[in-house]
């Protein structure tokens, strides 16, 4: 075992399988000679040229079509968008072609490629660069969507993600990237569509995915010295979801509590919550509680912007309210 940041296993996954596989390429706005906007891909125009790690213009919806049709074509794009707002302008490729495309030809043809990049807020960026998007692609058929939470998970994560044969939108977060831990020598996958249950519990069932997993587990540990036992689960993958392992936490702990980083209509979160109730209605105890942003753009303002970002102290009390304990 040996410590690496987030980004540093980031350009370590897109590495190892291009080594194995000359049909992988990586491309994006200064992913070469920049070594990419967060340093993801320090190192790799160096090992693999500049036919293989590609500067773009700053066109997504160029560049997105360009490697979808490499996809189609027998290649394995790894497509870096700085921030997946600057995804939007090349979002008719990714819903229009990228995920349609298998359906479309009747199989004939199948698009394997990756588009990563970071997701959600990071600070005082401004509303139209603090967007989750997590559900936007999610809703599409045809997609996966893979949404890390820290290093070991994202390096499994991300080579399983360049092995799929089908297009993965892999989500991760600015504020991550130096993120540290400490990470097997040997190769290791992890499966795309399995959540994990990061910490076990009896009393409430805690649920979460991405940079604000770490809330999640420090209201978990908080909350353990006053007693409460909280099972937390990482999703991991928000398309796929593995419903089974919320439900068969959800039974044994009778409550449920969802913390996302993203507006409340239409959220991952609104999913889980039918589809809880709808398979493990008798086994819950208390309503189902919910925890996102508000419904309205992300403020530019330091002050503003922490009270519009969840907060521990009322993932704690909500948690507290599924049990009935008065906060």
């Amino acid at each position: 075992m040996k410590e690496y940041t987030f980004r540093e296993v980031i350009a370590q996954a897109m590495s190892e399988e291009m080594r194995k596989d000359e049909s992988i390429f990586l491309m994006g706005e200064e992913v070469a000679e920049y070594n990419g906007a967060y340093k993801a891909s320090k190192g790799m125009l160096d090992e693999f040229g500049a036919k293989r790690v590609i500067d773009t213009p700053i066109a997504e919806l160029g560049f997105s079509g360009i490697a979808i049709g490499a996809a189609m074509n027998g290649n394995r794009p790894i497509v870096e968008y700085m921030t997946f707002n600057f995804a939007l302008v090349g979002i008719d490729q990714i819903i229009n072609n990228a995920a349609k495309i298998r359906q479309m030809s009747g199989g004939q043809w199948n698009c394997p490629i990756v588009f990563r990049g970071p997701t959600g807020s990071a600070g005082q960026l401004g509303a139209t660069h603090s967007q989750a998007l997590e559900s936007w692609f999610a809703n599409c058929p045809g997609l996966k969507v893979v949404v890390p939470s820290n290093p070991y998970d994202a390096k499994g994560l991300l080579k399983s993600a360049i092995q799929d044969n089908d297009p993965v939108i892999f989500m991760e977060s600015e504020q991550m990237y130096g993120d540290k831990m400490e990470i097997p020598e040997e190769e290791y996958y992890i499966p795309i569509g399995k959540a994990d249950i990061k910490r076990e519990g009896t009393d409430v069932t805690l649920v979460s995915f991405g940079k604000i997993m770490k809330m999640a587990m420090q209201a978990a540990e908080d909350l353990e010295k006053e007693g409460i036992s909280v099972e937390v689960i990482d999703l991991r993958t928000v398309r796929p979801l593995d419903y089974d392992t919320i439900l068969k936490s959800v039974k044994k702990t009778n409550r449920l509590v969802i913390l996302e980083e993203a507006w409340p209509l239409g959220s991952i979160s609104t999913e889980i919550t039918y589809m809880v109730q709808q398979k493990a209605f008798d086994y819950l105890d208390a309503p189902i509680k919910r925890i996102t942003t508000p419904d309205a753009p992300a403020p530019y303002s330091a002050p503003l912007f922490a009270e519009w970002f969840p907060k521990l102290e009322k993932v704690k009390e909500e948690i507290k309210n599924a049990l009935y304990i008065k906060a």
